[in-house]
This record gives C-alpha cells, sequence and structure tokens, in this order.
C-alpha cells in the first residue's frame, strides 16, 4: 500500500479515535459530569484498595469483591507505572492507551491482503457507544490481549497460545479465542503459559484462587437475563429487595437461588453446545477462529448471572475482529451487539436507578439490551454451525451472487461467489 494510501486509510480512522476518546477522558477525569452514577468509583475506591494490598504481596484475601484471577493483580498494579500520577489518573491514561493498542492492531490487520479495515471502525465506533464506563475498568486492557491473540492466530500460532493463556488469567474469557484453533501448538502455548503463571501466583502470593469461592457464591445481578424474572415479579408483589452483594447490585430474596441455577444450567448447555460443535464442524476458513470465539463470548455473556455493561468491551473487541474478514458471517450479529451497547449506557449509568427501581423505563430498557443480546448469540450460533458443520444448510447470506456486469480481465482477481 502506498504512502497516500495508508494517510487515507489511517487519518480519518485516527481522527475519529480521538474525537470520540477525549470527551470519555473528560468524564474519567470529572472535568464533565457524566450523568447517573459514578462510574469512576471502582478505580478511585476499589482498585486503588486493592492496589495497597496487592503491593504487600498478598491478594485481598477478605474482600469478597475481589473476584478475579491472579493477572488481574497486574492490572490493578499498573498504574505504578506512571508514578508521577495519582492512581486513578493513572489507570483511566493507561485504560486510553490500552484502547489504541486495540486500534492499531485492528488497523494493522486490515492493511493485509484479504482482510479490511471495517474491523478497525467497529471497535471506533463501538467504544463510546459504551460511555465512560469503559475507562473505568480493566477489560479494555484484557480485550487488548484478547484481540492481539486473535489476530495473531494465523501467522503465530505460539504467540496466540502464549496470550490467550495470560489473558485466561486476567479475567478467564480470553481462553475461549481458541475454541476453533486447531494448531496443537497454540494450546501447548497456553497451557504452559497458564501453568507457570498459575504457579508463579500460587508460590509467590498468598491466596491467588481464592476468588473461585467468591465466584461461587454470588447471585443474580440486575442487569443480566435471569433477573429479568425478578422485575417482573416485583410488579406483582415479590418479596425480594435490591441490595449491593459482593461487589455488584444484585436481587436477594426467594427463588433468587433457582434462577441463578437456572442462569448455570445455561452455561453449562452453552458449553455443551460448543463441544458438540467443535466435534462436528469440519469447513474451517480464515474467518472461523474469530466467528468461533464471538458466538462463545456471546453465550458465556448472555447466560451469565452477571451482565455488567464493561462485559460489552469483550464483545466489541471481538466482533471488532469478526469484521476484518471480509467473508464473515457475523454482521448482523456484530451490529446487533452495537445496538445492545448503545442501550447499555443508557441502562448504566445514564437511568441505573429505575433499572434498581424495577420501574418501567428500567425494565424495559434491560429487556430491549439483553433481547438484543439474546438474539445476536441465537443468530450467531446458527451461522457459525451452518458455514462449519457438514450436511448444514449454507447461511442464508453465504451465498452472494457476483455481479452480471462485471467480468474479471487479464491480471484482476474473479469474482467470488
Amino acid at each position: 500500500m502506498k504512502t497516500t494510501g495508508v494517510r487515507r486509510y489511517l487519518v480519518p480512522l485516527l481522527a475519529v479515535w480521538a474525537l470520540t476518546r477525549l470527551p470519555l477522558m473528560l468524564f474519567v477525569l470529572k472535568v464533565y459530569v457524566f450523568p447517573g452514577p459514578d462510574v469512576t468509583s471502582d478505580v478511585s475506591g476499589i482498585y486503588r484498595g486493592w492496589y495497597e494490598v496487592l503491593r504487600t504481596g498478598t491478594f485481598p484475601l477478605d474482600d469478597v469483591t475481589w473476584q478475579y484471577p491472579p493477572a488481574a493483580a497486574l492490572a490493578i498494579l499498573s498504574p505504578a507505572a506512571l508514578p508521577f500520577l495519582d492512581y486513578a489518573t493513572a489507570f483511566f491514561v493507561l485504560a486510553c492507551l490500552a484502547d489504541l493498542v486495540v486500534l492499531a492492531l485492528l488497523a494493522y490487520a486490515g492493511r493485509r491482503p484479504g482482510l479490511s479495515p471495517r474491523g478497525a471502525w467497529v471497535w471506533v465506533a463501538g467504544m463510546p457507544l459504551l460511555g465512560p464506563t469503559v475507562y473505568a475498568r480493566y477489560d479494555v486492557m484484557v480485550t487488548a490481549v484478547a484481540v492481539a491473540a486473535l489476530l495473531a492466530g494465523a501467522r503465530h500460532p505460539r504467540a496466540m497460545g502464549v496470550l490467550a493463556g495470560l489473558g485466561a488469567l486476567l479475567k478467564v474469557w480470553p481462553a475461549l479465542v481458541l475454541l476453533a484453533v486447531r494448531r496443537r501448538s497454540a494450546w501447548a502455548a497456553a497451557a504452559l503459559t497458564g501453568a507457570v503463571l498459575a504457579g508463579l501466583f500460587a508460590v509467590t502470593m498468598p491466596g491467588a484462587f481464592a476468588f473461585l469461592t467468591y465466584q461461587r457464591d454470588r447471585g443474580t445481578e440486575v442487569e443480566s437475563l435471569g433477573a429479568l424474572v425478578f422485575h417482573v415479579a416485583r410488579q406483582f408483589g415479590w418479596s425480594g429487595e435490591v441490595l449491593l452483594n459482593y461487589g455488584s447490585v444484585e436481587f436477594l430474596g426467594p427463588y433468587v437461588d433457582v434462577v441463578s441455577s437456572a442462569a448455570l444450567f445455561l452455561t453449562g448447555m452453552a458449553f455443551g453446545w460448543l463441544l458438540l460443535w467443535r466435534l462436528l464442524a469440519r469447513r474451517f476458513e480464515a474467518h472461523t477462529v474469530a466467528d468461533a470465539a464471538f458466538v462463545a463470548v456471546l453465550m458465556f455473556t448472555t447466560t451469565s448471572r452477571v451482565i455488567s455493561p464493561q462485559y460489552l468491551v469483550w464483545l466489541v473487541g471481538v466482533a471488532a475482529v469478526c469484521l476484518c474478514h471480509p467473508a464473515s458471517r457475523m454482521r448482523l450479529p456484530v451490529g446487533m451487539v452495537l445496538a445492545a451497547s448503545f442501550v447499555t449506557v443508557l441502562e448504566f449509568p445514564l437511568w441505573f436507578a429505575h433499572v434498581v427501581a424495577s420501574d418501567a423505563l428500567g425494565v424495559g430498557l434491560l429487556f430491549v439490551r439483553n433481547g438484543l443480546l439474546l438474539a445476536a448469540t441465537l443468530v450467531a450460533a446458527v451461522r457459525l454451525w451452518r458455514a462449519t458443520v457438514p450436511g448444514a444448510a449454507p447461511a442464508l447470506d453465504a451465498v452472494v451472487p457476483a455481479p452480471l456486469s462485471r467480468t474479471p480481465t487479464a491480471g484482476s482477481p474473479a469474482t467470488r461467489p
């Protein structure tokens, strides 16, 4: 690609990124106040508290809100790299830099032969839809690792495995990027990386795996799919209540354990479906790894007992990698995820008080957001199955007739059916 072409490609991308990220930084730095609850309190309060404990060489064993794998300590400690800034400001700057790293990875990938810049645009457009929450959680850092793993997979399977192993110990879900990978070297590298890092944390820092107990005891968070049961039940006199519990706003009361168990059952079913798909899939293309990862992250997000706003960061990141591939079957589900991202910033933080109150506005927003995620999950799963499993009906959008008015000329590539 000539220098002029590169400039035409990168300048608009960087300009839009800068214009959309500046407001996010101004909001988290509180130059301007974003409506609703203060989304930065997790960083200035919870993260900062963990930081002080982690600096002593141990995990926060007595804090039930610590529900993350051991490598999450690296993200929480990362502001130490900018000692000239206070903790919160340093964290926001690093989150913004992680955002820029993702853009750089996607932009570079978009210049490769056979790939598209569309993925970079999905990332640029998708993040601001979620509002300042994206810089007030460490999920954008985790997503940068997962995106790097997916983009490295085709050429550098061992690097993909190392990044996936690191990502899994940051927040578990990046392990899903390996779902459709067939090269054993990637799996071996992931297993070795995970084992070495886990062993190092276990030996050097007490309480490395205490998070497993705290995750087990979580209930049904008010934004989850299962929570809709109780939002509706409150209209008919359900006697439970909404309280801050295990670090999130959850429903507590009669039948909550039943709904939480049902969510775990659905997650188990999702895992079973993914395992069945992996055993039966035979048609693997360049985009299949990203498409499968997108379906897997969608499934585990939608069926989770908790659907925090930052979970959408994961989905937008993997969706962006999907659309780097022009042949990806995930265009419609990606559009649904972007729409769900916009609805998410409306329900949190903008009108979160209405969600907690289970009034018409709050419940309506959750029905729309969770409905979009559920629809995206089902459509994406069907398209993945049809595209990869022998004997399945071909995806309707996979058959694109060649334009009748164009005929390949000498030296030009033939139009694909």
